[in-house]
């Protein structure tokens, strides 16, 4: 070996001597970083959120048939449901009368819009909606978004939980299982979902907006009017804005069982 090399070779373990601490402690931080830092972060996160995984999945009609798919769950007490919802732009939907039907039909004929129409009823927990909301498209109720809501029997935070099934009603026809007349739905459930967190979000009613993975085991199915309907398997989650009065009550816009 030269001089040259020897030389060279001195450099070289100098130069190495002197980043050797800096990268001693470049691993030192990766490895707490890795190891420590993102999964106690990660943790946090997944602990502030709450646990619905225990939720229903899908919707009943009151025949026992496969109804809409559960997309959503909002978190808060019922004044602030209607209150973030209202903000929204939906509307509460009436209660199925011999009325309230025959008014329906003779809004669909000439084309009115009809902002309470009827919503029908699917059960979760044993019971029928609790609220029901919507939103008229365009000039007949023929088309309409609206969304059904159940009060689970838990709370997060000693605040109540309301999981949704929203849908889009495209037309009014004839049920591919009974017969009887019905909305048909569109297929993209997951499009009314992310309309409603959007609308929530955007009428300033939302402490927090997420997403839970995997919440749909079936990715695919078809509701009681045998409409085919599809999803990312994800559940919309909203933590409404709290009210500044927690003990004011809103007036419930559906008939309660």
């Amino acid at each position: 070996m030269t001089n040259n090399d020897d030389a060279r070779a001195t450099n070289w373990r100098e130069r190495f001597g002197r980043w050797l601490p800096v990268l001693g402690v470049a691993v030192v931080v990766y490895l707490v970083a890795a190891y420590l830092v993102v999964p106690r972060v990660w943790r946090s996160a997944v602990e502030h959120h709450p646990d619905l995984s225990g939720g229903p999945r899908v919707t009943q009609t009151a025949n026992g048939i496969h109804g809409d798919p559960v997309n959503l769950a909002l978190v808060g007490s019922e004044s602030e449901l209607v209150r973030a919802m209202i903000a929204a732009k939906w509307f509460a939907a009436d209660p199925i009368t011999l009325r309230s039907s025959l008014r329906i039909a003779v809004d669909s004929v000439v084309r009115r819009p009809d902002e309470e129409a009827p919503v029908s009823d699917l059960f979760l927990f044993g019971r029928k909606q609790d609220l029901a909301l919507e939103q008229p498209n365009g000039n007949s109720p023929r088309q309409r978004h609206h969304v059904r809501f159940w009060r689970w029997d838990r709370a997060v935070d000693s605040r109540p939980v309301w999981f949704g099934a929203a849908t889009f009603d495209e037309r009014v026809g004839l049920s591919h299982t009974t017969g009887q007349i019905t909305h048909h739905i569109g297929p993209d459930v997951d499009a009314e979902r992310g309309r409603i967190l959007s609308e929530v979000q955007e009428a300033g009613q939302a402490q927090e907006v997420y997403y839970m993975d995997a919440f749909q085991q079936e990715l695919q199915g078809k509701n009681g009017g045998g409409d085919p309907w599809h999803t990312d398997g994800r559940l919309g989650v909203v933590l409404i804005l709290p009210s500044a009065n927690p003990d004011t009550a809103a007036r419930n816009p559906s008939a309660t069982p």
